[in-house]
C-alpha cells in the first residue's frame, strides 16, 4: 500500500444526486458518434494523411496536452518566487530548459519538476526522494499545494497495479456527495482510464562503484490515469475533459526503487478570486478531497489481495467487481460499488 500526501483540506463538493437515475448498464445508450460523424472524420483523416483510428488517437493526445499546458500556465502564475523556497528543496527544482520534451509523449518529463542532474550528484535514499517530491508539491499555488496531490509508490507495488491495469484499463468510481436533509446518500460517478507511455531511460553507469548503477531490465512504462465525470464521458467520450490526471513517473524506479505519483486537478474556466487574506485562490473542477478519494480508490481496486481478514475479503470483492465490469458487464451492478466507498474498510 502507499499513502497519499495529505494537508489541511476542506471539502468543497457540490450537492449531486444520481439516485436511481443511473442505469444498470452505465455505458449503454450512448449517442452513435461514429455513425454521425463518420464522413467528416474520414475526410479530416484523409487530409492529414492518416487513418480514422490514428486521427482519434492524435486528437486525444492533443486534448490531453492542451489540458496539461493549461495546468502548467496556472501553476506558473501561482508558484512562489525562488526566494520563498527553502534551500533544501530549491536546489533540486528543475531548470527552465528541462521543460522541453523531444519525443511525442503527452506526458511532461520528470525533469520538468526535479533537477535530476543535481539529484544524482549525491546518494539519496527513497525516503529522501519522497520528501523532496512532497516538498516540491507543497510549494505549488503560493505554498498551499492546492490543485495537486502526490505520493511515492514502491516499485513492486506499481508493478502489481499496472499488471492488472493493462488487462482492465478502465473502471468507474463513486464519490460520496453531501445533500441537504435526510435520506439516501448521494454519489457522483467518475469514469477512469489508464494510459501507458514510453519508458524513461535509466541513468548511465559512471563507474562500477556508482550507487545509481542500473539494474537489468530498464525502467517500467510511465502511466497516466484520467478521471472524468461519467455523465460528461457518456456525452463526449474521448473528447471529455478530465477533472484529474494522475501520472506515475518511473524514472527512479531502477535506481531508487520508487515511482513518483503526481496528480493535477484541472483548473476551471472561472477567473481566480481573492481570499480574505488578499491572496488569489484558484478554482478547480474538483476539490482537493475528491481528488484524494479518486486516487485512493484507484489503489483499492487495482491492488488485489491487500490486507488480512475482513480487509482481504473486501479486496476480493473489489477484484470481482473489476473483473465483472470487463468480462461480464451484463451482471455488473453499480449498486455493488457503493459498499466500497468507505476508504477505512
Amino acid at each position: 500500500m502507499y499513502s497519499l500526501w495529505r494537508r489541511s483540506l476542506l471539502p468543497s463538493a457540490r450537492n449531486f444526486s444520481l439516485g436511481a437515475a443511473v442505469p444498470r448498464r452505465l455505458l449503454q445508450h450512448q449517442p452513435d458518434y461514429d455513425a454521425k460523424y463518420a464522413e467528416k472524420l474520414a475526410r479530416v483523416a484523409q487530409e492529414r494523411g492518416t487513418s480514422v483510428e490514428g486521427l482519434r488517437a492524435k486528437l486525444k493526445e492533443e486534448e490531453l496536452e492542451r489540458r496539461r499546458q493549461a495546468l502548467a500556465s496556472s501553476a506558473r502564475q501561482k508558484q512562489p518566487s525562488s526566494t520563498q523556497r527553502s534551500d533544501a528543496s530549491s536546489e533540486h527544482l528543475a531548470t527552465p530548459s528541462s521543460n522541453v520534451r523531444k519525443d511525442s509523449s503527452p506526458v511532461k518529463p520528470l525533469s520538468t519538476f526535479l533537477n535530476l542532474s543535481k539529484l544524482f550528484q549525491s546518494p539519496h535514499t527513497s525516503e529522501q526522494v519522497s520528501a523532496l517530491w512532497t516538498a516540491y508539491h507543497l510549494s505549488r499555488s503560493q505554498g498551499t499545494g492546492r490543485g495537486y496531490i502526490c505520493a511515492s509508490i514502491p516499485v513492486d507495488t506499481y508493478h502489481r497495479m499496472t499488471g492488472i491495469a493493462k488487462k482492465y484499463s478502465s473502471f468507474i468510481i463513486p464519490v460520496p456527495r453531501e445533500q441537504e436533509g435526510e435520506g439516501e446518500r448521494a454519489y457522483e460517478f467518475y469514469f477512469m482510464q489508464w494510459g501507458f507511455h514510453e519508458s524513461p531511460d535509466v541513468p548511465s553507469v559512471v563507474s562500477e562503484t556508482n550507487p545509481f548503477a542500473a539494474k537489468q531490465g530498464g525502467n517500467s512504462q510511465v502511466s497516466t490515469v484520467l478521471f472524468t465525470p461519467l455523465q460528461e464521458y457518456k456525452l463526449r467520450q474521448a473528447f471529455a475533459t478530465p477533472y484529474l490526471v494522475l501520472t506515475h513517473y518511473t524514472d527512479l524506479a531502477e535506481t531508487h526503487g520508487v515511482v513518483l505519483l503526481r496528480g493535477e486537478i484541472t483548473p476551471s474556466a472561472a477567473a481566480p478570486v481573492s481570499s480574505g487574506a488578499g491572496q488569489e485562490e484558484a478554482k478547480y473542477l474538483l476539490s482537493q478531497v475528491d481528488a484524494q478519494v479518486l486516487a485512493m480508490s484507484l489503489q483499492r481496486f487495482y491492488l488485489w489481495n491487500a490486507g488480512e481478514g475482513a480487509m482481504k475479503e473486501k479486496s476480493k470483492e473489489r477484484e470481482a467487481l473489476l473483473r465483472r465490469f470487463h468480462e461480464n458487464p451484463a451482471e455488473f451492478k453499480w449498486e455493488d460499488l457503493l459498499k466500497h466507498t468507505d476508504l477505512t474498510a
